[in-house]
């Protein structure tokens, strides 16, 4: 089976390929860095040519709003366009836990524009939404800084590690389509300020957590249930404590 993974470069999209190589599939990776831009639509036609799933986990080039919006919508339908004319038989797309319940912010109303055009769409998908990764939790966590102080929700988040994420991805791939959004997280639940209170105390780091209810997630106030996964999510194995572990481990000079 031919997969074409476009962001095939990326943190998530470099680790799929391996994943996907690993199982013997026929992989094509696309990226700009590669010569293929779904803006521009430059190598597109080329790299979807005998594909039979596409795999999107690209992202905008930043958060800010009318970049993002502008962003997923010319790559989606550029995207989009391209499979149908190619005859791809599944998109994959990698989007994110909360999506429908975060109106009030800017990227993710992007996503949500990204994902209305896979559905309306004629062809076969899956959208895998994931919560936040383990390894993305940092810099989320220093956009709340304040000096010393840093404010974040209590509101409740269930990260996950980007292995986990990958596996999911891979397993989707190299399956049927589902023709709708399936969500996948973390095993373990936790207040996005205490997940940044064991993120500071791992790093030595004496700045004040603050818990906010007011506080900004990418623009948006969080409720209870905006970054919590609905009834039935498939649940990945990696745990948070032990992911930190290893994070601290991997941190530590080597001892000679």
């Amino acid at each position: 089976m031919r997969i074409v993974v476009v962001g095939g470069t990326g943190h998530i999209g470099s680790r799929l390929v391996t994943a996907l190589q690993d199982c013997n599939q026929d992989v094509v990776v696309a990226s700009p860095s590669l010569g293929v831009n779904t803006i521009t639509r430059e190598g597109l036609d080329e790299a979807l040519n005998g594909a039979q799933v596409v795999v999107d986990v690209t992202n905008s080039p930043t958060f800010q709003d009318d970049v993002a919006l502008e962003f997923f919508l010319a790559s989606g339908r550029n995207l989009l366009a391209a499979e149908e004319a190619a005859g791809v038989q599944h998109h994959v797309a990698l989007s994110v836990v909360g999506t429908d319940r975060l109106p009030e912010s800017g990227y993710f109303r992007a996503k949500m524009a990204q994902e209305n055009l896979i559905r309306a769409s004629h062809l076969p998908y899956t959208i895998l939404r994931s919560t936040p990764f383990f390894e993305f939790l940092t810099g989320i966590v220093e956009s709340a800084a304040d000096g010393n102080v840093l404010r974040l929700s209590p509101a409740p988040i269930q990260p996950i590690a980007a292995d986990d994420v990958v596996a999911a991805l891979r397993e989707v791939a190299m399956g049927r389509p589902q023709n709708r959004e399936v969500e996948i997280v973390g095993p373990d639940r936790f207040g996005l300020n205490q997940i940044a209170e064991q993120i500071l105390t791992a790093n030595e780091d004496g700045r004040m957590v603050v818990a906010d209810p007011r506080a900004l997630y990418f623009g948006a106030v969080l409720h209870d249930d905006t970054l919590v996964p609905g009834d039935h999510p498939r649940f990945a194995p990696t745990r948070f404590e032990d992911w930190l572990r290893r994070y601290v481990a991997d941190a530590l000079p080597v001892a000679f």
